[in-house]
């Protein structure tokens, strides 16, 4: 594909699009009950990151959130961290997910093989009901926790719901992870129950899990029970294996004792989610019942635009904060889609039948994914029956301007692609998609609502038209109650508020433009610098990511405070291409042409594979650290990453060649 300039004018909404969308019909809302005339989405934004108690009062109102106590006021502190949000009100945040009662689907799943699955809200609501009185006997109480190894299947919605009527709280991994990834995360938050999974299948090929899952087991002393999910075999009930005193899940299910919710105050937890873990101990972040629900309200209804008729889809495991978003389709009573298993097995094409067959109307996947159907060549608009489809959207890292565009000419013409930018902390997107704006080649749409996202400079002030550091300047229901285990608050200071006190760091490199759009170019704390000129890691990997020789692609800049060092890029390169004189040349002109000389490699290396966290995203970091001699394991922790042995290459390379690394070519 040619190169796309950023900022190219790729989609613009019909005017009957805009008529149709639920932004408007929220503004023409809040025009008729709160007198206030917004003509434009820029004059929202300004008033919902200002006013955050009108803005969010009226997204309560306007969603009409079932409260058993009302609030008695919006924010009784507005200070960062601390903030307090809609004090008094008592709510649950399964009552509202399970709002539907009727026969219309609530899940749809599929997976490699033959499963196939529909729960309508009817009998979604029945299994949350048996499996929360189950829970209920295995000893599980409001403020407790619940493990789950389990893969993106129906038992997990189910399961998560019944914790949340409880007032318990949840939190997940994917059977991806290695048993000691998981005790890492579980055994922080000393779960009463643990419910597991005798297996997964991925790539066609099935991955036994028994072992692992008595490993977690005997390693989490606050368990009073576990539940075993029979998902590998055919079987109505696993085997029990080595796991001491377990319960089959369909034991669970035989209860019909009626679905009780319990209130549980708004900044009552809901769920824990983890960070990497790529240096340490991954944090446990903890977001709260009535923050995730409110948020989720706004996001997919007036960002995502979708209602009760929609088919929403995001390709994730559960040990990904986009299962937890997913799960916020329910809040609509829309269905969701869920999928488990590789999107390129048996091929490229698996993802785009399954839109075509199941009806998908919102396709969620990651920026990487767009990349691989490019490299693959596919053709999904001209394969394959998308008449159902009006959005997409792509999140992980930033989509290069050429990645917006082959949506467009090869996915489909007349869709809202939203790339969004957020990440597990505060489990949504700060920069969103809006059905009532263009969309240009390389930016995200808008600031979210609600959400006070500047680029702060070097001195400390906001900007426009330059990249700068993404900052939150007030408060969001999201944002973390706090970190599992940091009793006086201090790890959660140190992460988030280190460098601006009382301002969110979001650890991103941003560019607000001058009509209110977004460019995020990758993580701050791996950024080029090269004379002075900072560049994001983006878009650099836009560039050498074209060549149809990279499979895979890693930068990093030696550099250090006031010492400029190399610039180094490891290919993973196409099977049976060789590193030679020739690609290096044509790779360094290319990177002369469209970036600059100084932003030329001083080093080219072929690496078997470039290190990624167990949720796909490239360990820029620890190999800079690494690559400029500090000790390994000190600065990564090998159960945090996907593919571990991936870091021995760059290891080595430290061993053997520590000061060529380090200094400057000239």
């Amino acid at each position: 594909m040619d190169k796309v300039i950023e900022g190219t004018l790729l989609w613009e909404p019909s005017e009957q699009q805009k008529v149709n969308a639920n932004i408007t019909r929220y503004m023409a809302w809040i025009k008729d009950k709160k007198g206030l005339d917004f003509t434009s989405y820029d004059a929202l934004w300004d008033w919902s990151a200002s006013d955050l108690e009108g803005f969010w009062a009226s997204v309560w109102e306007f969603f009409a959130v079932k409260a058993t106590k009302p609030y008695t006021k919006v924010l009784g502190d507005r200070r960062m961290p601390g903030a307090q949000w809609f004090p008094g009100a008592e709510l649950n945040y399964a009552e509202r997910a399970l709002a539907r009662r009727d026969d219309h689907p609530a899940i749809i799943f599929r997976n490699e093989g033959d499963g196939a699955r529909t729960l309508t809200y009817a009998e979604l609501h029945r299994q949350v009901a048996s499996v929360a009185a189950g829970l209920r006997r295995l000893g599980v109480g409001k403020g407790d926790c619940v493990g789950a190894y389990l893969p993106n299947i129906p038992e997990a919605v189910v399961a998560f719901l019944a914790t949340a009527s409880i007032g318990a709280v949840w939190s997940s991994c994917s059977p991806d992870f290695g048993a000691r990834n998981v005790v890492d995360r579980f055994q922080q938050i000393e779960p009463t129950v643990l419910i597991t999974v005798d297996g997964y299948h991925y790539n066609g090929k099935a991955f036994e899990r028994m072992e692992a899952s008595a490993e977690i087991q005997a390693s989490l002393p606050t368990l009073k029970a576990t539940v075993l999910v029979s998902y590998l075999t055919d079987e109505a009930k696993a085997p029990l294996g080595g796991l001491k005193d377990a319960v089959a899940w369909d034991d669970l299910l035989g209860d019909d004792s009626p679905l009780v919710f319990e209130p549980v105050p708004f900044n009552h937890p809901l769920w824990v989610l983890y960070s990497s873990g790529t240096t340490g101990v991954p944090k446990a972040i903890v977001q709260s019942q009535g923050g995730i629900l409110i948020e989720h309200l706004k996001a997919i209804s007036l960002h995502l635009d979708l209602t009760a008729d929609d088919r929403f889809f995001w390709f994730t495991t559960t040990g990904w904060m986009m299962w937890n978003f997913l799960m916020g389709g329910l809040l609509h009573g829309m269905t969701i889609v869920l999928y488990d298993g590789s999107p390129a097995y048996p091929d490229m094409d698996v993802m785009w039948r399954l839109t075509q067959e199941t009806g998908i109307t919102y396709f969620g996947t990651s920026a990487p994914f767009i990349a691989a159907c490019m490299k693959a060549g596919v053709e999904p608009g001209r394969d394959f029956d998308l008449s159902a489809l009006r959005g997409i959207g792509s999140t992980a890292s930033p989509l290069p301007p050429e990645g917006f565009a082959w949506v467009y000419q090869h996915i489909k013409s007349d869709v809202l692609l939203g790339s969004t930018s957020g990440g597990t902390d505060i489990c949504t997107s700060l920069a969103f998609s809006c059905p009532i704006l263009p969309v240009h080649a390389g930016e995200l749409q808008c600031r979210g609502l609600g959400t006070a996202m500047q680029s702060f400079d070097e001195s400390g002030h906001p900007v426009t038209g330059q990249v700068g550091e993404l900052v939150v300047t007030e408060p969001m229901p999201s944002m973390p109650l706090y970190l599992w285990g940091d009793t006086d608050g201090s790890r959660y200071s140190e992460s988030y508020f280190n460098v601006y006190p009382g301002v969110w760091r979001h650890g991103d490199w941003l560019k607000v433009t001058e009509r209110g759009s977004c460019i995020i170019y990758g993580r701050s704390d791996s950024t080029l610098n090269r004379g002075g000129v900072r560049m994001g890691t983006s878009e650099f990997y836009s560039i050498v990511d074209e060549l149809p020789e990279v499979t895979d692609s890693l930068v990093i800049d030696t550099s250090s405070l006031g010492t400029e060092g190399k610039l180094l890029l490891f290919l993973v390169l196409v099977e049976g291409v060789q590193l030679d004189d020739t690609l290096t040349a044509k790779l360094k002109a290319r990177l002369r042409s469209a970036l600059s000389p100084r932003h030329v490699p001083d080093e080219v290396y072929a690496v078997p594979e470039v290190p990624r966290t167990l949720n796909g995203k490239k360990v820029e970091v620890p190999v800079k650290r690494i690559l400029l001699g500090e000790s390994p394991n000190v600065v990564v922790t090998p159960a945090s990453l996907a593919n571990p042995d991936s870091m021995k290459y760059f290891v080595q390379l430290a061993k053997e060649s520590p000061g060529p690394i380090i200094e400057c070519t000239q």
